[in-house]
């Protein structure tokens, strides 16, 4: 009964981010405020007084009675000070200065420098130096490369940009400084670029073979795009299969001997340690690989979800869910109702269960026999799936998609602007 009634409840939160007319579930609760909510919110999104109005009011009254006698009375805190002549206390006295007032500009203390100014190395004129280390040049290079054109479009439909790159390959090569700089120009380049993403299928190709060369390469990578591109967000992607197991002994068992660089425990450590800012989880294999177990992919993509709350890494970063099942060879060929099932169990299900706080969905892809897989109609005729996606207004901001500008479908303007009416972020690649 209760694996009946959360199917409806979770049937009922798609059709409401499709516009279908679900009513919003509402608490019977003095404390709800969903009334105050737009028909359009989506199920899932809750609204609950801290205060109520008439709580407010009260608190209201009481700082604002007798002219504002108790906000007077609840002034600062006395400041914590030392006295320097009362025995026992100990006060240095071998600051700088002469611990005299002197003019603005004017030297601190005599044979001080001359107000500050810089000492040059070129004459009479100081250049500024990027702390990143790209040059003018480097950075002018970056906007004329089809990466740094594409992101100046981006900019245009205003999505919010990330970088998608593989430096794995690099690392590997023993090119890492190289790779990095490049994607530091381009960051340069574009002012309000998010973040960069820097790896993808991470522990699950075959481009590590050990724990310890794994994390070597988070480690040294994520210590090198912080210098080269300070204060952007560092994602990574790769796939936990463990996760969808659930409770089954049996199949945690077999994912761990399959994939033994997947630990959660080595990936929740990144995480804890601030290396990633955004880990992005594939859901490509929930559909097949627990069969053997009776686990489909709902209930995988339950366990999934289940896990990540459970050892809290929502709490030390962002968490995204990665999709690529919506793309078909040529185009989506899904009609309006199983159109309307993929989107309930591949984008509602994770953002209601509070797992991820944005769903990643490839759009276009293509396989080694050359075959394109699209979500959309080739050269952007409409079909259904996209026809429903496009409905989904009230999370477009939580939706992302993977944009490679050296293979357009038609060209690079019209094609992030066709994407930007589905998603409100998208991860530009660069190669």
């Amino acid at each position: 009964m209760r694996r009946r009634l959360r199917q409806l409840f979770v049937i009922g939160l798609a059709l409401s981010l499709l516009g279908i007319g679900v009513p919003a579930w509402s608490e019977d609760d003095p404390r709800s405020c969903n009334d105050l909510l737009s028909a359009d919110t989506p199920a899932y999104v809750m609204c609950r007084w801290l205060a109520t109005p008439e709580e407010a009011a009260d608190i209201a009254r009481f700082w604002l009675e007798n002219d504002g006698q108790h906000m007077q009375e609840a002034g600062p805190m006395n400041p914590i000070t030392v006295d320097c002549t009362e025995e026992g206390n100990v006060c240095p006295t071998d600051s700088e200065g002469d611990g005299e007032m002197h003019d603005v500009d004017s030297p601190d203390v005599p044979g001080a420098e001359d107000g500050g100014t810089p000492e040059c190395n070129n004459g009479n004129e100081c250049g500024y130096v990027d702390p990143t280390g790209v040059t003018t040049a480097e950075k002018t290079s970056a906007q004329e490369s089809p990466a740094g054109k594409a992101a100046q479009a981006v900019v245009q439909t205003k999505m919010r940009l990330w970088i998608e790159t593989e430096l794995a390959d690099d690392y590997k090569a023993g090119k890492l400084a190289e790779a990095v700089k490049k994607v530091a120009a381009l960051v340069a380049a574009q002012p309000g670029v998010v973040g960069v993403r820097f790896t993808s299928q991470l522990g699950f190709n075959q481009t590590f073979t050990t724990a310890d060369e794994l994390d070597k390469f988070v480690a040294e990578t994520t210590a090198a795009l912080r210098t080269a591109v300070p204060g952007k967000k560092l994602a990574a992607h790769t796939v936990v299969p463990v996760f969808g197991c659930g409770a089954n002994d049996a199949c945690k068992a077999e994912m761990t001997k399959k994939y033994p660089l997947l630990d959660p425990e080595r990936i929740g450590a990144w995480l804890n340690k601030g290396l990633i800012d955004q880990l992005a989880l594939d859901n490509g294999h929930l559909a097949t690989e627990y069969a053997t177990w009776k686990i489909d992919a709902a209930e995988a993509q339950r366990n999934q979800s289940i896990q990540v709350r459970a050892r809290a890494w929502d709490a030390y970063a962002q968490i995204a869910v990665e999709d690529a099942s919506f793309a078909a060879s040529g185009s989506s060929q899904l009609n309006e109702e199983q159109a309307t099932k993929a989107i309930t169990e591949r984008i509602a299900s994770p953002l209601q269960e509070d797992a991820a706080e944005t769903v990643t969905l490839w759009t276009r892809w293509q396989n080694n026999q050359g075959q394109v897989n699209r979500v959309y109609g080739e050269k952007w005729a409409a079909n259904t799936t996209w026809e429903q996606l496009k409905k989904l207004d009230s999370v477009r901001a939580r939706l992302a998609t993977i944009y490679d500008p050296a293979n357009p479908e038609v060209d690079v303007a019209t094609d992030l602007k066709n994407l930007s009416e589905v998603f409100g972020q998208v991860y530009l690649h660069a190669a």
